[in-house]
């Protein structure tokens, strides 16, 4: 069986939940005998790899713009595997690039699609957007020969707006975390071990890292601890120029998009997570903090209730108040270890239940 994947930006290293989830997924699937190439958007390729860790890699360009990127890219992607792959099954990633799938049906492919959330709720869009994204959304449903979906909370939307109850609920996952100690890595940052507070994600407006600066530097007793927010913009914007201006003016670490060691390093220090996004499908930076037992705080957004963490941990979305008294909270309470339970999360299991949606194509 021949797979094409779009709707991702590409792999390997690449910043984005859905790239991280596919640079997991996509290599265990190869592994298993399958025939994967993934179709990536030039753009955002910084490297001359025609294959990653058993996975083929295709370049195709794309507007380097936010409104229209995947949708162009993604119909090139459906040509391309189609004609030249030679592609049995399509597999779509996130409700803007279904918009394309009708074309894909009409080739004769058979058409996965993995829902990874409802993109727009997300603010930076503007209503046509959110229009065209809704509409994604209902032609992937309607279209699509099988859905995957990374939530309890995104199969609820499937089944009650749509009536659609027959979507596969497979879970985001986490590698094993690293627990190694590199401090020539902390002392570049001008930070210690276990004094800082960490987030990470993208710099757009739906992760309210803006309220997140502005509520730890209400923190009154901050006790030498320092704020670290791990991540960047895909696209430099006005929202992004102005949150790393606030970040600079109040003191915060800034460590761009980093992965492997420097992250683990990060991770492995931190005294705390937090997360106060406004929208999330089912947040990989939270799993990953998860698992490495650092406690967190984050919005009560659906997806982020969906793991099931105390009561305490969470403050209302959009609250700055409530996010500072929280902040002050931890660190009054210094590092505490949180042992999760992680077993439903795991990227090999991930792997085995996409390969089982597959097989139901044949």
């Amino acid at each position: 069986m021949r797979i094409a994947v779009t709707g991702t930006r590409g792999i390997p290293d690449i910043l984005g939940g859905i790239e991280t989830h596919c640079e997991e997924i996509f290599p265990r699937i190869a592994a298993s005998g399958y025939d994967v190439t993934v179709i990536r958007r030039k753009s955002y390729t910084h490297d001359q790899l025609q294959d990653y860790k058993g996975v083929k890699l295709m370049d195709i360009h794309s507007p380097h713009s936010k409104a229209l990127e995947a949708i162009v890219h993604t119909f090139r992607a459906i040509h391309a595997a189609k004609f030249k792959l030679k592609a049995d099954v399509l597999h779509v990633h996130a409700v803007g690039p279904a918009l394309a799938i009708p074309y894909a049906k009409l080739l004769g492919m058979k058409v996965v699609f993995t829902n990874h959330g409802p993109d727009y709720e997300r603010e930076k869009w503007s209503w046509l957007a959110k229009f065209m994204l809704r509409l994604g959304e209902t032609i992937g449903v309607r279209f699509a020969d099988q859905i995957i979906v990374i939530s309890k909370v995104i199969n609820d939307i499937l089944r009650t707006r749509y009536g659609r109850s027959d979507a596969h609920l497979i879970y985001n996952g986490i590698s094993q975390p690293h627990f190694n100690n590199d401090p020539d890595y902390l002392r570049s940052l001008k930070i210690e071990s276990r004094k800082y507070i960490l987030a990470a994600g993208r710099f757009v407006p739906e992760k309210n890292f803006d309220q997140l600066i502005r509520a730890f530097t209400s923190v009154k007793d901050k006790k030498d601890y320092r704020l670290v927010i791990a991540g960047d913009a895909n696209i430099e914007d006005i929202h992004s120029i102005e949150l790393k201006q606030l970040a600079r003016k109040n003191n915060v670490v800034l460590t761009g998009f980093i992965r492997g060691d420097k992250l683990h390093t990060l991770l492995n220090h931190a005294s705390g997570f937090v997360l106060p996004s406004s929208h999330e499908g089912l947040p990989i930076s939270l799993l990953e903090a998860m698992s490495y037992r650092l406690p967190a705080i984050v919005s009560d957004i659906p997806a982020n209730r969906e793991v099931n963490l105390a009561k305490e941990n969470y403050f209302r979305v959009n609250r700055e108040t409530e996010l500072t008294e929280k902040l002050q909270q931890h660190i009054l309470q210094g590092y505490q270890p949180v042992h999760y339970d992680m077993q439903q999360y795991n990227w090999d299991e991930i792997a085995a239940q996409t390969i089982e949606v597959y097989r139901l194509l044949k």
